[in-house]
């Protein structure tokens, strides 16, 4: 991931694989599971939004994918 601003969330739920990316510059989160099927996207949100939905997920303990790694290198 190159582009500044995006990040990759992913975690385990009812033995369900999901990802979630939060992308601050366009105001999205979108989530999807482990077929690449979305299951929620919230367009229009804020930076401070976006920020806050991210801290949600470090609360969390959601594992972040860093900048130089492809989304399913841990899967």
């Amino acid at each position: 991931m190159t582009t500044k601003g995006i990040k990759i969330w992913i975690w385990v739920q009812n033995n369900r694989i999901l990802k979630a990316i939060s992308n601050r510059e366009s105001g999205t989160i979108s989530i999807y599971d482990e077929c690449d099927n979305i299951i929620l996207r919230r367009t229009g949100l804020s930076r401070q939004q976006v920020k806050t939905i991210e801290m949600i997920f470090a609360t969390y303990a959601l594992n972040k994918i860093g900048d130089r790694k492809e989304p399913y290198t841990y899967l």
